[in-house]
């Protein structure tokens, strides 16, 4: 049943039939349960609800009889179970729009915090949708828990404006917050709302006025300023900078000049598609391209300057807009990643610092801006990218005015309040303007005078202007400011600074001393931080990536330090990324992926040995967190330097090597053949079990035999629990449904004991479908929303896909089509985000599947067709090129093709008979009985289903309508025969015709 409490008291069947719970009393006593649906409510609480402070006499009695009363007015919908110590109405707490509004809020206030505002607006508006007038109307002496539900709904309402606003939002929103407002004249969220609903929607005027009414209404009433975020929303609009720009860096100094080059972006943008800020290094090109980019309703920065290779371009682009990708996903296939994931989008992609990487740059700005009508760059660089159409904006040093003012805002930030000197003028004058150069010069005023400061200028400069006129402009300016910098440390400074250089992407303390050879070095890191040369942010220290270039030129060699402890600290990690320490170890890990990709690189050249020793613990980190892109061509290097045999004492590592190398193309039989060799001979037990998981999944299941694969899982826990997956698997795919949960259970506690959240997410999801199947609907959801919450701790897009549509699948069964189809949405996201067309059918077909029982049998095609052409070119969809032809046939026979429909489930039988599995077959033999000729010939083919799953088919709604339309056909005694007929002749029962 579905109760309704948001409003007057609502109740409905599962079909929509409302039902009346009775007059005054019976509706309070069920209000009373509802708000604590499926819990207990003790006698007190609802004697106390019911009559007040005041009972009857026999107030036992009387509640007693009201609860016989409204049982029967719900039987047989509902049921009221007597407990210990009152009552408890036996339903599910989502059943109820009260706990359903609270769960979908906190999911929109959740996703709005990501800033997935699309998903937050969307479950927002679903969840105020719920209400339908004032909350409890039918329980006066509830007015506290009515008040908090109401406050929870303005909550919401916000929010959702939030999400609105960032969605492009503005002027549309204007006239409900003037009406909220109305209501809560103190809101200072509502007033800076309604200020940038205005400023969005042109009426910036408008906007500054309504500070001005929250300022003197806050005055009035409270005697109270506007709070400094208002305060600082007002500046902006003053300014006419739009606050809360997405997917840019926050910048933690003010913005200083560059007006007129501000303005000119914005003239040129609003004509042109590519736009490109030229100018010496150290000229404020990354600045200025971020403030410029802060005025576009959506912006992404991709940082360029930490690449080494062009071909690395689209996955730092794909990085940078939060896309990861998949297990299955060929290299080759990043372009196309990368077309998808910007194809319907509309976004000013800023590519920052592309000239040593200008023709890798070019191709793929060129690309981009040929396949995605929707995508604007702005990029930076020392010359053009040399595209047609593209606008270059010089971005020359500063003038003096803003020089001056630059070095002030800097200097006050180490000297607080610093008024200026008569020297400033000249020392901006002989740092050329350039803004790096005065920043780094401001704080030097930590420890010197403005004189002293002027004075070493002077004699630096006049040296360095008489060097090579050949060298790069960037050379000649920069190399200036930080030579000067580089000459204010002592030796101790500079050989630290010099052998930082080894670290890609910072590093921790812990790594500094292990690597470095400097004992303690915490006290000169401190300086080098205080002196600019270095950055520390949660306790990770970086060099700016200029004077890292400098340094370098005075190399130590510390690649293989570097290696070793990266190596170490990867080997270490290992065991906890199968336990309970896997999301502190992976977070680790994340932190130091350059630095593990770098020292992989570096042992690839110089010890293939060591490489292998990394690759083996960085293979099973880059599963649990979807990042495969670039392991083919590092794999397939290693791989070649160390030969067709694996070295003795690494064939695991080897193995993993071999995994890697794989595109998944399907082109590698010999490899395949190969390493199949390598596992058959392995005697076991395996060190590294994550191999029976990678290689199954890269290559079908390995291996075949089931003692070997004891003998390789050996006496480990977590490979035991492993292998109990597979045989669920194993056991379900061939229609024994008993058999898999027992496996699926006993891979569950053993994954519980290791405390291992992906092992306990991939039983889940099973064993969430099999209670599903079985009718048990509430089970099963309970067992995906743990799964979906342990995927999503793990931030893995694969897994985290396919409980989500498991879920959606039991939402949609339930009737509840609006949430299932938000989450196949969200599942075809991380599906094609990661490249997995298998999945990305999935998701199309689920979404099918809501469209088609939502009554739009044309829409369901539309998803249906997109799904087949997913699994087209994948020799791994076979089933999901079943299911997509068993959708398009329902939509036909929805449509009244019963021909087309009998042809699609005849090509789904036909394609299921030559699969691996029964389950696609018994999908389609359901699907053939909804159109057999006689009722006898539907109940063998419901018979043949059954048999071939395990289990009946108790949960899925086309299944159950036949079941129900055949049993009126037929007496009792002629279904059961024709039943179990199917049943015995199973897939023989399929293709008799």
């Amino acid at each position: 049943m579905r109760f309704g409490i948001l409003g007057p008291l609502d109740l409905r069947t599962d079909d929509g039939t409302p039902l009346d719970p009775g007059g005054p009393r019976p509706r309070a006593l069920l209000a009373l349960l509802l708000l604590d649906a499926g819990r207990a409510v003790s006698t007190q609480r609802l004697t106390d609800g019911l009559y007040g402070a005041e009972p009857p006499a026999g107030a036992a009695n009387a509640l007693q009889s009201q609860v016989s009363r409204l049982r029967r007015r719900l039987a047989p919908h509902g049921e009221i179970e007597a407990t210990a110590t009152g009552y408890r109405l036996v339903t599910a707490r989502d059943s109820v729009d009260a706990h359903r509004f609270e769960e979908l809020a906190a999911a929109g206030r959740a996703a709005l915090a990501a800033g997935d505002h699309a998903r937050a607006a969307a479950r927002l508006r679903e969840a105020l949708a719920l209400w339908r007038g004032p909350a409890l109307p039918d329980l006066p002496d509830a007015a506290a828990e009515a008040a908090r539900l109401e406050e929870l709904r303005l909550a919401a309402v916000q929010d959702r404006i939030e999400a609105d606003l960032a969605l492009g939002g503005g002027a549309e929103l204007v006239p409900e917050l003037r009406a909220l407002l109305a209501d809560r004249p103190l809101s200072e969220r509502l007033y800076g709302q309604l200020m940038r609903a205005l400023h969005a929607g042109g009426r910036p005027a408008e906007a500054l006025t309504v500070f001005e009414e929250a300022r003197r209404a806050l005055a009035d009433e409270l005697g109270a300023d506007p709070s400094p975020e208002l305060s600082a929303l007002h500046l902006d609009l003053l300014r006419g900078v739009a606050p809360e720009r997405p997917r840019l860096p926050v910048q933690l100094t003010r913005f200083v000049g560059r007006e007129p080059e501000l303005d000119r972006i914005a003239a040129v943008l609003a004509g042109s598609r590519l736009v490109t800020l030229t100018g010496p290094g150290g000229a404020g090109k990354t600045r200025l391209a971020i403030e410029a980019a802060q005025h576009r309703p959506a912006a992404c920065l991709v940082e360029l300057a930490p690449l080494t290779d062009g071909a690395r371009i689209p996955y730092a682009v794909l990085a940078a807009l939060g896309v990861r990708e998949g297990l299955r996903s060929p290299a080759a296939d990043i372009t196309d990643r990368l077309l998808a994931a910007l194809e319907d989008r509309e976004l000013l992609l800023v590519l920052d610092n592309c000239e040593h990487l200008v023709a890798a740059a070019a191709q793929v700005v060129s690309l981009l801006l040929a396949s995605c009508p929707g995508v604007r760059v702005l990029a930076t660089g020392r010359e053009s990218l040399g595209i047609t159409g593209e606008i270059l904006v010089p971005v020359p040093p500063l003038p003096p005015e803003p020089a001056v003012r630059l070095f002030l805002d800097r200097a006050r930030a180490v000297r607080p309040g610093f008024e200026g000197h008569a020297r400033v003028a000249g020392i901006c004058a002989a740092l050329d303007g350039l803004p790096l150069a005065i920043e780094l010069a401001a704080a030097r005023l930590r420890t010197l005078t403005p004189d002293e400061l002027a004075d070493r200028l002077d004699d630096r400069f006049r040296l360095l202007s008489r060097g090579d006129r050949s060298k790069a402009p960037r050379h000649r300016t920069l190399r200036a400011v930080v030579e000067w910098s580089w000459d204010l440390l002592d030796e101790e400074e500079r050989e630290l600074a010099r052998r930082l250089t080894v670290f890609s992407g910072g590093a921790t303390l812990a790594a500094v001393e292990a690597v470095c050879g400097l004992p303690y070095p915490e006290d000169v890191l401190a300086s080098l931080v205080e002196k600019s040369f270095v950055e520390v942010s949660e306790g990770r220290y970086r060099m700016l990536e200029t004077i890292r270039a400098f340094a370098a030129e005075e190399p130590r060699d510390l690649k293989d330090a570097h290696a070793r402890y990266f190596l170490r600290l990867a080997e270490e990690a290992e065991p906890h990324l199968r336990g309970g320490g896997q999301l502190p170890w992976l977070a680790r890990l994340a932190a130091e992926h350059g630095n593990l990709d770098a020292a992989l690189r570096h042992l690839v050249r110089r010890d293939t040995d060591g490489a292998l020793r990394l690759m083996g613990p960085l293979s099973w980190f880059w599963r649990l967190r979807g990042l495969y892109g670039e392991r083919v061509a590092t794999a397939r290097e290693l791989l070649a330097a160390v030969g067709d045999a694996p070295p003795a004492g690494l064939e695991e590592e080897y193995v993993l090597c071999a995994i890697n190398a794989l595109s998944g193309a399907g082109e590698e039989a010999e490899l395949i053949a190969r390493v199949d060799a390598v596992l058959d001979a392995y005697p076991g037990p395996l060190r590294l079990p994550y191999i029976l998981v990678l290689w199954a999944v890269a290559a079908g299941p390995r291996p075949a035999a089931d003692d070997h694969a004891l003998a390789l899982a050996g006496d480990s826990p977590w490979a035991r629990a492993l292998l109990d997956v597979g045989l669920g698997f194993r056991a379900q795919f061939t229609g024994r449904p008993r058999e898999s949960e027992e496996c699926f259970r006993r891979a569950l506690a053993g994954y519980r004991a290791a405390g291992d959240r992906w092992g306990m997410a991939n039983c889940l999801d099973p064993l969430g479908l099999a209670a599903h199947t079985r009718g048990e609907s509430g089970r099963a959801l309970e067992l995906l929303d743990e799964g979906l919450a342990y995927m999503r701790e793990l931030a893995a897009p694969e897994e985290t896909a396919d409980v989500l549509r498991s879920r959606g699948t039991v939402l949609l069964h339930r009737g509840d089509t609006a949430a299932a189809e938000a989450h196949f949405e969200e599942a075809l996201t991380l599906a094609r985000g990661a490249g997995l067309p298998d999945k990305v059918a999935a998701a199309r077909r689920g979404l099918g599947d809501a469209a088609r029982l939502a009554g739009d049998p044309a829409r369901a095609r539309v998803h249906y067709e997109n799904a087949l052409q997913e699994c087209a070119a994948n020799w791994f969809s076979v089933g999901e090129t079943v299911r997509g032809l068993v959708g398009l046939g329902r939509a036909a026979a929805a449509e009244g093709h019963t021909e087309e429909a009998r042809d699609r489930f005849g090509q789904a039988a036909g394609l299921a008979v030559e699969g691996p599995g029964v389950l696609e077959l018994a999908d389609a033999a359901e699907a053939l009985a909804s159109v057999a000729g006689t009722a006898e010939r539907a109940a063998v083919l419901l018979g043949a289903a059954t048999g071939l799953r395990g289990v009946r088919s108790e949960a899925d709604p086309d299944v159950v309508r036949v079941v129900a339309d055949v049993r009126a056909r037929l007496s009792p005694m002629e279904y059961e025969r024709a039943h179990e007929r199917g049943r015995r002749q199973r897939a023989a029962a399929v293709s008799e015709r």
